[in-house]
């Protein structure tokens, strides 16, 4: 009972994924950004999973190791934001043909995959809150899988709420003739996904 709305909260407050997924959904479309949920939900279970079993202690207490994923993923998003800002590059519509981007599948789940495990303050809260929701007298197995599903099902839902919200956006500002403002806020996300991933 308690479990569910704390991970609804968590997950539905913009953060790192949730601002990529609003940001792809003005730029590809939410069917082409559910690629993106499935590195990220992947990404997600991974860290929740190594919470629970102590990895993420051991990663938190030698932050050297986030320092390359962090920067390499935090410079790759800055440059495909710097390229939207422009009106170029494979994101970036274009005011002839304002129709979705196609970025290929393995692209767009690397990003989410990325942007989901590097992400120091998401070890942080799932060694947090996680463990609490544990109980040390039943089996592990069973108990992580079942939390884990609830998780990924809430990250999902939400997911798709800001990747079809960035949707709606881009089409009510491609129908004001828009288009250079909505690649402008699409690469202005994807910039401050950037620096939050190398900064955070």
């Amino acid at each position: 009972m308690v479990f569910i709305p704390t991970f609804f909260f968590v997950s539905v407050t913009p953060g790192m994924c949730m601002t990529l997924a609003l940001s792809l959904g003005m730029t590809v479309g939410v069917r082409r950004t559910l690629w993106m949920m499935v590195g990220e939900l992947v990404g997600v279970g991974l860290v929740a999973c190594l919470a629970v079993v102590g990895v993420a202690a051991i990663m938190l207490q030698y932050p050297q190791l986030f320092q390359l994923l962090k920067y390499g993923g935090g410079l790759y998003l800055a440059w495909l934001g710097i390229q939207l800002w422009r009106s170029r590059g494979k994101l970036a519509l274009s005011p002839v043909d304002a129709g979705p981007r196609h970025i290929p599948a393995r692209t767009l789940i690397s990003q989410g995959f990325i942007t989901a495990i590097a992400n120091p303050k998401g070890w942080a809260f799932f060694i947090a809150l996680l463990p609490p929701f544990i109980d040390n007298k039943a089996p592990l197995t069973g108990q992580l899988l079942m939390l884990v599903s609830i998780i990924l099902s809430l990250e999902f839902i939400c997911m798709l709420l800001y990747a079809t919200s960035g949707r709606t956006l881009s089409r009510v500002l491609q129908q004001k003739g828009k288009v250079k403002l909505m690649n402008r806020i699409a690469g202005s996300l994807m910039l401050g996904v950037a620096l939050w991933l190398a900064v955070g």
